[in-house]
């Protein structure tokens, strides 16, 4: 009889110390919409992104080309010269698709250039995130835009707000948790 009490009686404060910590969330795809520095380092990643396709979209006109050229002359070739054009044209065609990969793999050049730009300002959202966690005494705070899977959200629980004043980029006039 002790033991199921004493179970009882640690259920109860384990219940209610779960319920009774606080917890909030974020959502970094909003903030970011909101930080200029956001935009500008978007402007160069699209800058980049279409500097690459563009040099992707060569490298495929010259194979093209090269194509096109082979079969024009192909019953003009030896055997030999058809074989040499063939095996160019599929060293060319390996190495268009090798940069593609090296520019838009997961590890490629558009990734490290994203996350070249992305950290200064995830960090200073993480500073203001950390602020926002002491001032408000919270014990969790989630990423609305992260992987993470949040079937429902109640507004009031949103610090988004809270951060981009902590940024400096709060709107006077808005009321923190009163979003559209």
């Amino acid at each position: 009889m002790q033991k199921i009490i004493f179970g009882l009686i640690f259920a109860l404060l384990v219940v209610s110390d779960v319920l009774a910590q606080k917890f909030g969330y974020i959502d970094t795809d909003y903030i970011l919409s909101k930080m200029p520095d956001a935009q500008k380092v978007q402007g160069e990643l699209d800058a980049a992104s279409t500097k690459w396709e563009k040099e992707i979209k060569d490298r495929q006109m010259e194979i093209d080309k090269m194509e096109q050229d082979y079969r024009a002359e192909e019953v003009l070739l030896t055997d030999a010269m058809r074989q040499e054009r063939k095996q160019s044209i599929e060293n060319k065609r390996k190495e268009a698709m090798d940069y593609n990969k090296k520019v838009y793999g997961p590890e490629g050049l558009l990734y490290l250039k994203k996350k070249e730009l992305m950290t200064p300002l995830r960090d200073k959202i993480f500073e203001a995130v950390n602020k926002v966690v002491k001032t408000r005494k919270l014990e969790f705070m989630f990423d609305k835009a992260a992987d993470l899977i949040m079937i429902y959200a109640d507004p009031r629980h949103d610090y988004s707000d809270y951060v981009l004043e902590e940024l400096g980029l709060g709107d006077k006039d808005d009321n923190p948790n009163k979003k559209k």
